[in-house]
């Protein structure tokens, strides 16, 4: 029998991506997502519009705050799993308007454990961050290695969903999932992130901010891996183990739950300075840079170590930096005919 996937956030980047990948493996999945304005609706419509064009995807237009709706939602469709990637995304928005950080991933975030609960799902996988690591500073970041230094509301309110997850888990022997993500891009991304803002202002000649000074370091990781990893996460159900002892070493498994954090990174950290010289070979032109100081509540630097990934999975993210960008400039052309 064919598996349904509930995802939240489909018309946002990464959940068009995974709602993509699992049409073309055969899932039915149904898409709920706010459409907000954080950025460009029609970048959203257009993500929606190309999913809906397989007869496998529905979708429903919705806050998650709303909870009423949800649940009509989630008791209609009745999913066998449910992957929870929508959410107010951006680090630096958070300094803004943190409330909307509130609202949405808390709130909302258990508004989605509690349908999962009631529905009894086979498994709840859900969006955590790199930035949950926050003022670690002994890289590259592993799941089992304390994380209680967020510097950004935007980060609090996803170690919050780490811990509602855990406990939710515990009490209701729900099988959960997070993944934290390590800097993704690629096709059809979010325009507040840097590679898109770089491609377009460096096309249109206007100048960069470049934070730090460019001493700064990411993992950035290609959407199609991420969305791969997550794929392949979803038939890894964590379980209670009996007892701790019953922990492979290196895995995030609790010893009270059925719950598991997994990193989702390329494991390897690349310079910020680097990064904008590979799109501009890649581009054939040169940026005109606006050095800047650190803002606050960055890092300098992000790098995972995702071997339990790879345990869990047999697969790790593999595609070059350079690689990705030219996937990424060969959308944006033809998107904006640029």
């Amino acid at each position: 029998m064919t598996k349904k996937i509930l995802i939240t956030g489909t018309a946002g980047f990464i959940g068009f991506h995974l709602a993509r990948l699992l049409l073309a493996e055969g899932f039915v999945v149904h898409g709920y997502d706010g459409m907000t304005d954080y950025y460009d609706v029609r970048l959203k419509q257009r993500r929606h519009a190309m999913l809906s064009q397989n007869a496998q995807f529905t979708a429903t237009e919705g806050m998650l705050e709303d909870q009423a709706l949800f649940d009509r939602v989630a008791d209609s469709f009745r999913p066998d799993i449910i992957v929870h990637l929508a959410g107010q995304a951006g680090v630096r928005y958070s300094l803004e308007n943190p409330r909307a950080y509130l609202d949405s991933n808390v709130i909302g975030t258990f508004n989605v454990m509690e349908a999962a609960r009631r529905l009894n799902v086979q498994h709840l996988l859900m969006a955590s961050t790199s930035s949950v690591y926050g003022g670690n500073d002994d890289m590259p970041f592993i799941e089992t290695q304390k994380a209680d230094l967020q510097l950004t509301i935007y980060a609090a309110t996803k170690k919050a969903n780490e811990s509602m997850g855990h406990a939710y888990a515990h009490l209701h022997d729900l099988p959960t999932t997070m993944f934290r993500f390590f800097t993704v891009y690629g096709p059809w991304g979010r325009p507040d992130l840097a590679l898109y803002k770089f491609v377009d202002a460096i096309l249109d000649e206007r100048p960069i901010d470049i934070y730090n000074h460019g001493e700064m370091y990411r993992d950035f990781t290609y959407v199609d891996d991420l969305v791969r990893g997550i794929r392949l996460l979803m038939d890894a159900i964590p379980a209670r183990p009996a007892s701790p002892a019953d922990i492979a070493p290196g895995d995030s498994l609790s010893p009270v739950a059925p719950f598991r954090i997994v990193n989702i990174g390329n494991s390897e950290k690349v310079r910020l300075l680097d990064f904008i010289e590979a799109i501009e070979d890649c581009l054939g032109k040169k940026a005109i840079r606006n050095y800047m100081p650190m803002q606050a509540g960055d890092v300098p630097a992000t790098w995972a170590n995702a071997e339990l990934l790879h345990a869990l999975t047999g697969y790790r993210p593999r595609t070059d930096v350079r690689d990705g960008i030219a996937r990424f400039v060969a959308w944006f052309r033809d998107y904006y005919a640029k």
